[in-house]
């Protein structure tokens, strides 16, 4: 939302690419991202929060009735200070909130639903705070939301279940919910000061005696061949096992019937290849496609990671 007053929203790249696409027949998802790791969340009837409702009006009238969900916030328990995670939250997003339902409905704009999203961490026992739950609370008592966006980016496949387990009791039967990111990328982390596997050290000479985040950065520095890159991941053990988790996670998902959308990252991009070491996040191991560590195939399609390549397509088809 800090990308507000400067270019009109309906010319930014973003927002017109997003409206190009549902034009074109796809459903479209757009969150609302508030970041304020360096000031004070505003109060209401701060300059801060007119600031924040100003923002607001530049955006609605562009988006509201031509994208299928509005998420208000995108990781807002991560994107603020720590001291702000409290009452003051649920106060400024609360306030967000009613002010997009006033929009929508002056608009008549039924066609967009409205979630809040959306919760991290709720796999730990400090992810669940008197905040989450009010944040819940609000949600299920407030008729117009149709019902929560989380983000489960996992150190373990099982961590999900916690998620719905806290969730779902919460809503509404007439709610449901989002999945707009998730992924093993917490799991992926802890082993990238592990040594590279045995097996792809024997066959790539090159990288005997690295760790797996040297392999990762040689592949950000000269891209493999689309053949290395699969060995990487097929003969490292930590990732290996767990190359059914796309299809898993989704059917989890939709087995529990309140899932309105799950999404999935597909392109790796310039934020997650720079300065890649054995102390960042590995998010472009989730990715299907690798443009940034693997050479072009012949057909001049992106290099991918394979491993995820089969449960997408089924996921498409169901």
């Amino acid at each position: 939302m800090r990308d507000t007053g400067g270019t009109a929203v309906g010319d930014q790249p973003q927002i017109k690419t997003l409206l190009a696409a549902r034009e074109r027949g796809y459903g479209t998802v757009l969150s609302l991202k508030f970041p304020y790791n360096e000031r004070p969340l505003p109060a209401p009837g701060s300059s801060g929060m007119k600031t924040a409702l100003a923002r607001l009006d530049e955006v609605l009238p562009v988006v509201m009735g031509k994208t299928d969900i509005l998420v208000i916030g995108n990781e807002p328990f991560l994107e603020c200070r720590p001291a702000d995670r409290g009452d003051r939250l649920n106060a400024f997003y609360e306030q967000l909130a009613r002010h997009v339902i006033d929009h929508r409905d002056r608009r008549s704009a039924t066609g967009t639903r409205l979630y809040m999203g959306a919760l991290n961490h709720l796999d730990r026992p400090g992810g669940r705070t008197p905040a989450t739950r009010r944040w819940l609370d609000f949600v299920r008592k407030t008729p117009a939301i149709a019902g929560v966006d989380i983000h489960p980016h996992l150190s373990a496949p099982g961590g999900a279940r916690r998620y719905l387990e806290y969730v779902l009791p919460a809503l509404r039967d007439d709610q449901t919910f989002l999945a707009t990111e998730f992924s093993l990328v917490l799991l992926w982390k802890e082993h990238l000061g592990d040594p590279v596997s045995a097996k792809f050290a024997a066959r790539y000479e090159e990288h005997r005696g690295q760790r797996v985040w040297q392999v990762i950065k040689a592949a950000l520095d000269g891209p493999f061949t689309q053949q290395k890159w699969d060995r990487f991941l097929s003969m490292s053990p930590w990732f290996d096992r767990h190359r059914t988790y796309l299809r898993d996670q989704v059917e989890q998902f939709r087995g529990t019937g309140k899932l309105a959308v799950a999404a999935y990252g597909v392109s790796q991009d310039a934020d997650m290849a720079s300065g890649f070491g054995v102390d960042s996040t590995p998010w472009l191991l989730n990715s299907l496609f690798c443009p940034y560590t693997v050479l072009p195939g012949k057909e001049g399609l992106p290099g991918r990671n394979r491993a995820w390549t089969d449960g997408f397509r089924s996921a498409q088809q169901r």
